[in-house]
């Protein structure tokens, strides 16, 4: 019998003692259920929190088998996630935002696409069609238009960059991350176009979302920070110079 695949599921946070010990069992309940049927961990990946997030973390840790706490003293999100993807053995590896703000009906077939279908990458998606999304009118505004410029300076075919629900091939993840020069909010679009450009498939999964109003985006700056970074891949193509 073919072993059933492993799956890493990484937990970014940064200063979320409050939603830790709220979400971590909930997400721990969902997967040991029966609409969850692989072999899995959740890995908290803490980038330099400074509040009781690794108190919390440790004692969920204590709490469940299945949870393992993470310490990089660096903060940002994609660094955190280079770091744990880039040390994983796991056939896939996943990462979720600690709010849930994603339904986790869409997390089985986000993994089933790696996993069983061939894809390289899964993304969640707010903008694909039979999505429901809840969220504010400046955010869907800036969220379609962002996603319409990506399409326009890159020529991709995903349609959300930004949803914080991946997953991705542990072959495809050796290949992109070494690639990827963000360490923040910028490392999802960056995924994603890197993927698509060297020939991998990448399947869109219409999501439930609704949007935490704790969230740590700041508008302004991540606006900033993924236009440089679109003209960047645009400039550079690193996809060219490395895909063999």
């Amino acid at each position: 019998m073919t072993p059933m695949p492993k799956v890493d599921v990484v937990i970014p946070v940064y200063n979320e003692e409050n939603d830790l010990p709220k979400s971590i069992p909930v997400l721990r309940d969902f997967l040991i259920s029966d609409a969850f049927p692989y072999d899995w961990q959740i890995l908290i990946a803490d980038n330099a929190s400074v509040d009781n997030t690794p108190a919390v973390s440790r004692r969920l840790e204590d709490s469940f088998p299945e949870v393992k706490y993470v310490r990089i003293e660096r903060k940002g999100r994609g660094y955190a996630l280079k770091q744990v993807w880039g040390a994983s053995t796991a056939d896939v590896m996943s990462y979720m935002d600690v709010d849930l703000s994603t339904g986790l009906d869409a997390f089985p077939p986000l993994i089933k696409a790696v996993a069983e279908d061939g894809f390289g990458v899964a993304t969640g998606s707010r903008l694909a069609r039979k999505a429901q999304v809840t969220r504010s009118l400046q955010r869907t505004v800036l969220s379609r238009g962002y996603n319409l410029i990506i399409k326009a300076a890159l020529w991709t075919r995903f349609s959300d960059a930004q949803c914080g629900f991946k997953a991705i091939n542990r072959e495809v993840a050796q290949r992109v991350l070494p690639l990827i020069e963000n360490n923040n909010w910028f490392f999802d679009t960056e995924v994603l176009v890197l993927a698509e450009k060297m020939g991998y498939r990448i399947k869109d999964i219409p999501v439930r979302w609704e949007e935490d109003p704790d969230t740590r985006v700041k508008i302004g700056s991540t606006v900033s920070e993924d236009l440089k970074g679109l003209w960047r891949l645009r400039r550079k193509q690193p996809w060219k110079a490395r895909h063999t």
